[in-house]
């Protein structure tokens, strides 16, 4: 997750791309005068463009408010029916996946629905798909060779990579791989691997996947894992000379190799439904694919048929360990495993 006083990139990039995007669209109509409040776990440079975009074609105002996706969801359990919230927006499925299990979440139109491919929306229909992107290693060529990294995540465990590997165990984004390791080896191993990991990586556990960016960019440590868009923009922000950093994947359908599904809903609370709707159906309209698509969030769109204008692989070129939305589930295992090896 990266909010204001963490993120490292220019929001203000983000916002000139998606104001060229969107000149000439046309697409502006009178608006109903109202507002929604958008809780918001996804990256602020992607929620910006969107926003602005949907703004600019509906009148409609949004008011974000920005934090952890894991620290919104537990504040709309907490505040239930009483929540300001109309739409809740994440980096990952399984904060969705938890507030619909809590059953505050309402069903999003078909139509919407039908945008995304099925597989990435919710099964019950109370969230939808909206981009992805997926977990990879980032390693500084100067510390190690692309010949001698793991090509499993289960090779982290290994000794060899004693003070070589770094990771952000308190980052949402490393829950689903703990959560496809569990799935496929079992819970006693994945203890097992999380406490051999947390070993190697001693000193270099760190707080978010852009310190490991920066941190293996510069040297200070020869690997990470992180996913594959906080390479993309750091190149975007510092320049393909500053970045002697590069990524590479692990296996095909890896344990490791995890794509997540970036998602949204609206709140079964919500007192704006209709705009809420609207705004869903925005995110993955074409135009708001489009912005993903050319945007610095580097991210891959899945819906309305867009494709990725950024030099990352193909969408349909990646091979991830084939693990399903409901098989990812809420992170309630990913946490427990966490906080029993002490990474939590």
């Amino acid at each position: 997750m990266c909010i204001a006083a963490q993120c490292r990139w220019s929001v203000a990039v983000a916002t000139a791309m998606a104001l060229m995007l969107l000149t000439g669209c046309g697409s502006s109509s009178s608006g109903s005068g109202q507002s929604i409040t958008l809780y918001n776990g996804q990256h602020e440079q992607t929620t910006d463009s969107l926003v602005e975009g949907f703004e600019k074609q509906t009148g409609i105002e949004v008011n974000v408010r920005n934090d952890d996706e894991d620290t919104l969801a537990d504040e709309i359990v907490t505040e239930g029916s009483n929540s300001p919230a109309d739409v809740v927006y994440t980096e990952n499925s399984p904060a969705l996946e938890y507030l619909q299990g809590k059953g505050l979440l309402a069903p999003v139109d078909s139509s919407t629905l039908a945008h995304t491919p099925s597989k990435y929306n919710s099964p019950q229909g109370d969230w939808l798909g909206v981009s992805a992107r997926v977990s990879v290693l980032i390693y500084n060529p100067s510390l190690i060779g692309a010949s001698e990294l793991p090509r499993s995540v289960t090779e982290l465990a290994d000794p060899k990579y004693g003070g070589k590997l770094a990771f952000a165990a308190g980052e949402t984004d490393f829950q689903p791989i703990v959560t496809s390791y569990a799935h496929t080896y079992g819970e006693a191993a994945a203890l097992k691997w999380l406490e051999a990991i947390k070993s190697n990586a001693g000193s270099h556990v760190y707080p978010d996947n852009e310190t490991i960016a920066d941190e293996v960019n510069r040297g200070a440590v020869a690997f990470g894992v992180v996913n594959q868009y906080y390479w993309y923009r750091m190149r975007a922000e510092l320049g393909a000379s500053n970045v002697p950093s590069k990524i590479a994947y692990f296996a095909p359908r890896d344990p490791g190799y995890v794509l997540d599904v970036s998602s949204a809903g609206m709140l079964k609370s919500s007192r704006h439904q209709a705009d809420a709707q609207k705004f869903l159906a925005f995110l993955v309209s074409r135009q708001g694919q489009e912005i993903i698509a050319h945007s610095i969030s580097f991210e891959y769109p899945i819906a309305s048929g867009v494709g990725t204008a950024t030099p990352e692989t193909p969408f349909d070129q990646l091979q991830p360990n084939p693990i399903t939305i409901p098989e990812l589930g809420d992170g309630s295992t990913a946490i427990a495993l966490l906080r029993k090896s002490g990474l939590l």
